[in-house]
Order: structure tokens, then sequence, then C-alpha cells
């Protein structure tokens, strides 16, 4: 196929290049800007994409933030590929920021007990648990049991929704009126360096139509 990799990658490169991309996160912050400034649209249009990308980083709904980062898109009428470029706000290395912010503010909003908080890592573990075993109960004679699910969802699913949504917010506004100006300045510079380009070609073209005449 044409777009095949030539050069297959083992599980545990996949797995590092999540973490850390080949080249750094500055490349792959670069790459991601480019793309979008690039983009086809009004600078208004691909910054509400930008708002929704960053917007649903702030939410726990990991592995569906493309999804519902799109939505958010289509609702605002911004550009979705802005919105899915944007969701890479939300990466190995702003996640631990962005979950401490919003578990704190939503357990404070919520006054959920400082001690529920604790152990994230083993309340992660158990909801995984719950998820796993249930699926294979419903197919053999184990109980189905969804308390390790219960809980992770009262002390941190639910806490860091709530408390995500003001960080959120704010945050992706501020992406927004920083997208628009330098979108807009972006697209004008490449104008002018395309229409450059498109003079130089008509002044190299013309003598030859003139000795053609």
């Amino acid at each position: 196929m044409v777009f095949k990799r030539r050069d297959r990658r083992a599980i545990g490169r996949i797995v590092l290049d999540f973490f850390y991309p080949r080249g750094g996160w500055a490349r792959a912050f670069n790459y991601v800007k480019h793309r979008v400034r690039r983009l086809p649209d009004t600078p208004e249009k691909i910054s509400r994409g930008i708002w929704a990308g960053v917007f649903i980083c702030f939410t726990p709904l990991f592995g569906l933030h493309f999804v519902f980062g799109a939505i958010i898109a289509r609702l605002l009428r911004g550009n979705i590929f802005a919105a899915l470029m944007a969701t890479f706000f939300g990466n190995p290395v702003t996640f631990p920021p962005i979950g401490w912010v919003s578990i704190t503010l939503g357990s404070w909003l919520l006054d959920v007990p400082q001690a529920k908080v604790a152990g994230l890592g083993e309340k992660f573990a158990d909801a995984s648990y719950d998820v796993w075993h249930n699926l294979f109960a419903i197919f053999t004679s184990e109980r189905i049991n969804w308390r390790g699910m219960q809980v992770f969802y009262d002390d941190v699913f639910f806490p860091y929704l709530v408390g995500g949504l003001l960080p959120g917010l704010v945050t992706a506004t501020v992406s927004y009126y920083l997208a628009v100006p330098l979108i807009r300045a972006y697209q004008m510079r490449r104008k002018k360096v395309l229409r450059a380009k498109l003079d130089q070609l008509n002044k190299k073209k013309s003598p030859v139509d003139s000795n053609g005449l």
C-alpha cells in the first residue's frame, strides 16, 4: 500500500514514541503548529477548533478526546482538523499537572476528603480490573462487581470532570485569543510570499511572450 510504513515499529518503540516522540516534544509541537497554521480556513474558525481541542484535554475522557473534540468543534462551527491537532495539548508531559489541578479543584468544590483522593494509581488499577473481570464474567460463572469502578467514579472521575471545567475554559479561551492574530498574521505573510513568487513567474514569462509575438 502507498501509505504503509516500510519499517514496522516494535511495540516498545510505539510506546516510547508516545511518551517521548523522535526529535523530542519541541519538534512534535512545531509540527502540529505548522500543520494548524497552514489549514485552508479563516483564523476564527481554526481558532474555534483549537479551543475545542484544548478544552477537551481537561476532561478525564481519555481515549475519547479526538471524538469529543471533533463534536465540540462541530457545535462551535470550528475547524475539526484543528481540534484534532489541538488535542495534542494533552500529552504525557502536560497530563500530570492537568490531572492534579483538575482533581484538586474538583475535590475542593465537591467537598471530597483528601483521603479519598489519595491512592490514584490503586483506584485506576481497581477500575481497570473491574472492566476486564466483568467482561469475562459475562461468559463465565463469576459474579459481576463494579465496586472498584464506583469508587473510581466517586473519588477520581467526577472530581476530575468538575474540576477540569474552569481551567479548561480559561486555557482554551486564552489559546483562542492567542491563535487568532497569530494565524491571521501567518496567512497574510504567506499570501504575500505566494504573490511575490507569482509576480516573479510572470516577469520571467513576459520576455518569452513578447518574443513570441
